[in-house]
């Protein structure tokens, strides 16, 4: 009995085991994992042997643009990874596919029970709503979750590490929207865009690219995706009622169509509109099977982006293979984009990283989350969810992984976007659509592929961005200005000051237009050279009382109050950071006006014709002439010689004689007749200018003033006018630094009268600054009593302010220079600006001495002819006395020691003789030249005869 009782025992013990082997082999086949659960308090088991099948989940939409090319993708790139004997090592890639229906709660849902089936990779899913979600599932469960379809650029945030996007982010593709709008010179964009994390976040992306470009979104229009068309009617009719006509549709390629034929039933899809849609326009055009001419007839003119795939061979031969793929419901092209091509790599891209994981040695085991447990109750079987283990290493693999795919080199970057983000640039016209360029990360706008760039340095400047011409809306190739006025019945709000003083420039009138002036004339004209129509009204800022603030007046237009100032606006640097403005109708700067007296004579008038160094150098050349001219006479002219003291007068008599050509000794030698000829001519010059100047300060009326400019009023402590409003009150104190109990502002012309006349004494002032316009106005309205002294200390113009990147300032800027350029604006200046010119002038005696730099090529021709001179003339007396010294020489010796006849002669080192010979006359040299070769003469003829009387008979 009890052997039996052993033998059942044994039996039971054996079957139980068999019972577990069998219960093993087919889990670790089917989770692919190699493990198996004791029980369900055990943390996790693992087998030392590879699993035959992994399970890779799919995720997405079958029923849509996106997954009808994204289903055949995955299901062939399993076939062609199972069949390939070179990776995994003949492990079998399992897909669990599971259909999100275009829901976020269902994603949820079959997302939930996709992780129960103990899958190592997710691919998807398409909806970058649903990979909200479900990235938080594969954060918990240490899932790698690969997207083809996600683009919203959120997704990319250390949020969701375990999400991976195996295609291009909508990051890259609105900054290259931002890049074609720039480009185009437009300023501002409507985005229409389906609110959605999708939608949301891509705008959002687009909005910060548009402002690095100085554009902006003027509008943001979001609709349900599920709306009707009556709802997206309504949103349309509002956004044609704005400025800007470049559209931005970023929606769902399923329904993103019914925006096009609700615009085309609006007739927005005519001439002057401009529509950009992003990648998915072309994804739907690219799936249809074949070209739908009322579909393409409600596109035309639209500018579109499609992810920019390489033509490799690779891809080639896919595409050729796709009309047949078996998982397609039907032949042919149907459904097919470019996401069939990230879906097919994100397959390869999980088969590529587990073959290194199992190679490194990777984990397949799962366990359990402490976190989820099944809930008393409950329906929901948490606890059958659990954490692979192996999920962080695999992420790190896949980071690394690197090859080349149908859809270029998978390769991620620092931030896991793939490197190389290019788009191709679409314009749909006709039956199709024809490429006018490419973008890429890179190089951005160019007409080449962006790989031939890659190997080239990176060029984004201005200049080398470039797009092939486009068909716009309307079939025109004219590129559309952008912007046209609001159609909502609201003309242009411009704000006019309303000036006390100087009312010729701008002021209050009972007219219709409300107002008149200088300014208003000019805008009006450059309003009626604009090729469109521009309805607007005028606003009076001010309470006529005094002069409104400048600065507040340009606030009130970046404060959106108005759209427009128009009036006497000086451009400076605070306000050209609020708005925007035209080019400048009117020169201005900052003067000073001070009162003036005429000027006393002075005794000592004679001397202010040159400078100072003027003098100094006209009487060194004096000097200097009479000199050489004394070297080159004084050998051969008696009036040039006697005394050394009358030598020396006659040099500083004929020097100074000359200035009134009154010299009496005549030139004899050739040199010094041409250094005189030369230094007449110089002072006949130096004698008419000095004339004409020393006649034009005496004779002309000239003033003077205490103030002498600016600096004279910084030094000084006395009280400044200015003009109340004006900005010379900030430039003064903030600028110049000074204090601002000095300032006293002025309402109008008769208060600068007042002020200027009591003086700073008597309450007045001592002197104003003001723009020079109003000064010229203001000085010739008053006979000229009072005057501008020093320079115009700032330079700056008048101009209309309008709001940031308003379209309007770039137009009228142009206009205005065709009012200057056809002498229009000029006549509106005479017209209204008409003014006495003050002749006199203050302080200008210093301005208008002659100065050296007037003569100095005339000195530098009579030095240079004094310096020939006597070189010539030190070359002639050097080859007379080596002639001469000989001679002289051995007459001396000869009649100081005649038996000696053998001894040397000896010359002498010292100058003295030098100067000597130079002394004698001309005459007297030659005199002595003669007997010498006379001398000579002789003695050769005494050795030939004694040669004769020597020689044999």
């Amino acid at each position: 009995m009890a052997e039996v009782l052993l033998i059942s025992r044994f039996m039971t013990r054996t079957l139980i085991l068999l019972s577990l082997w069998f219960m093993w082999v087919p889990l670790g086949v089917v989770c692919s994992t190699g493990s198996t659960s004791a029980s369900s308090n055990s943390s996790s088991s693992s087998s030392s042997m590879k699993p035959k099948v992994l399970n890779i989940g799919a995720l997405f939409t079958l029923n849509s643009v996106i997954g009808r090319a994204a289903k055949p993708a995955i299901q062939a790139a399993i076939d062609d990874v199972n069949s390939d004997p070179n990776i995994l090592n003949g492990i079998e890639l399992k897909l669990i596919m599971h259909d999100t229906n275009c829901s976020g709660f269902v994603g949820t849902m079959e997302a939930l029970q996709l992780m129960e089936s103990d899958i190592v990779v997710a691919i998807g899913p398409q909806s970058s709503g649903v990979a909200h979600v479900i990235s938080h599932v594969v954060n918990e469960l240490h899932v790698p979750l690969l997207s083809f379809g996600a683009t919203d650029p959120t997704l990319s945030s250390l949020q969701y590490p375990y999400f991976l996007r195996t295609t291009h982010s909508d990051y890259f593709q609105m900054y290259a929207i931002a890049d074609i709008v720039d480009y185009y010179g437009w300023r501002e964009v409507i985005a229409i865009f389906v609110d959605d994390d999708y939608g949301r976040s891509g705008i959002s992306v687009l909005g910060d690219a548009l402002a690095k470009k100085r554009a902006k979104i003027s509008y943001k229009a979001a609709f349900s995706p599920g709306d009707p068309k009556s709802k997206i009617n309504d949103l349309l009719d509002e956004v044609n009622l704005m400025e800007s006509r470049v559209y931005v549709v970023h929606v769902n390629p399923d329904t993103g169509l019914n925006i096009f034929s609700v615009a085309k039933t609006l007739n927005m899809m005519s001439g002057g509109y401009v529509w950009i849609a992003t990648d998915w326009l072309p994804s739907y055009l690219d799936s249809m099977e074949a070209v739908d001419p009322d579909t393409m007839n409600i596109l035309q003119g639209v500018v579109a982006l499609r992810h920019y795939t390489p033509d490799t061979n690779l891809k080639k031969s896919f595409m050729s293979r796709w009309n047949n793929l078996k998982y397609k419901g039907s032949t042919g092209p149907a459904g097919f984009n470019s996401y069939a091509l990230y879906a097919y790599d994100s397959v390869w891209l999980a088969a590529h990283a587990l073959d290194v994981f199992l190679n490194e040695g990777g984990s397949l085991s799962f366990s359990s989350d402490p976190n989820l447990h099944d809930v008393k109750g409950s329906m929901l079987h948490l606890a059958s969810l659990r954490v692979f283990d192996g999920g962080q290493q695999l992420l790190q693999t896949l980071l690394r992984m690197n090859f080349t795919g149908l859809s270029g080199q998978i390769q991620f970057s620092p931030e896991k976007d793939l490197v190389h983000p290019a788009y191709d640039i679409l314009n749909v016209g006709g039956t199709g659509t024809h490429r006018i360029g490419y973008w890429s990360n890179y190089s951005h706008l160019s007409i080449v592929p962006p790989e031939s760039l890659y190997t080239k340095p990176p060029n984004i400047s201005s200049g080398s961005q470039q797009l092939y011409g486009a068909i716009w809306p309307g079939e025109t190739t004219k590129m559309p200005r952008g912007w046209v006025f609001p159609n909502n019945g609201q003309p242009l709000r411009i704000v006019v000051p309303n000036r006390v003083g100087y009312k010729e420039f701008v002021s209050k009138d009972k007219g219709p237009q409300g107002v008149r002036g200088y300014c208003i004339d000019v805008f009006e004209a450059a309003i009626n050279l604009l090729p469109y129509a521009v309805p607007h009204t005028y606003f009076l800022f001010g309470d006529g009382k005094r002069n409104p603030s400048y600065n507040e007046l340009v606030n009130q237009v970046a404060q959106n109050k108005y759209d427009a100032a128009v009036g006497d606006i000086t451009i400076v640097t605070n306000r050209t950071r609020i708005v925007d403005f035209t080019q400048p109708f009117m020169e201005s700067g900052l003067v000073v006006v001070a009162p003036v007296k005429e000027a006393k004579s002075n005794p000592w008038a004679f001397l202010k014709p040159f400078t100072g160094e003027m003098w100094l150098v006209t009487a060194a050349f004096f000097l200097f002439v009479g000199a050489v001219v004394w070297i080159l006479e004084h050998r051969i002219n008696h009036e040039f010689r006697g005394p050394p003291r009358q030598q020396l007068i006659t040099i500083l008599w004929f020097s100074f004689s000359t200035m009134f050509f009154s010299h009496r000794e005549n030139t004899v030698s050739t040199l010094g007749r041409l250094v005189l000829i030369i230094w007449l001519f110089v002072v006949l010059i130096i004698n008419s200018s000095y004339t004409a100047s020393l006649t034009s300060i005496l004779t002309v009326q000239q003033l003077t003033s205490g103030i002498q400019g600016i600096d004279t009023l910084i030094s000084s402590s006395e009280p400044i006018g200015i003009q109340d409003g004006s900005f010379a009150l900030n430039y003064l104190v903030d600028e110049l630094n000074i204090a601002e109990s000095r300032i006293v502002k002025l309402k109008n012309p008769e208060a600068y009268l007042r002020a200027l006349e009591l003086g700073p004494k008597k309450g007045g002032v001592a002197a104003i600054v003001d723009e020079l316009p109003y000064i010229e106005l203001f000085l010739s309205n008053t006979n000229c009593l009072y005057r501008t002294v020093g320079q115009e200390f700032t330079k700056s113009g008048w101009g209309f302010a309008f709001q940031r990147d308003s379209p309007l300032a770039v137009d009228l800027s142009t206009a205005i220079l065709q009012l200057s350029e056809n002498g229009d604006l000029q006549k509106i200046h005479d017209k209204w600006l008409t003014r006495k010119e003050c002749s006199m002038q203050i302080n200008q005696v210093d301005e208008n001495k002659l100065s050296l730099n007037s003569f100095w090529g005339l000195f530098l021709i009579c030095g240079s002819a004094c310096v020939l001179a006597l070189t010539i003339f030190c070359c002639r007396v050097f080859t007379q006395y080596r002639r001469f010294s000989p001679e002289d020489e051995e007459e001396e010796v000869e009649e100081i020691e005649p038996s000696r006849s053998s001894r040397r002669p000896v010359r002498s080192t010292s100058l003295w003789p030098i100067m000597d010979f130079v002394d004698r006359k001309e005459t007297e040299i030659k005199e002595m030249l003669k007997r010498k070769n006379s001398n000579e003469n002789k003695q050769q003829t005494n050795h030939r005869s004694r040669g004769q009387e020597s020689s044999p008979a």
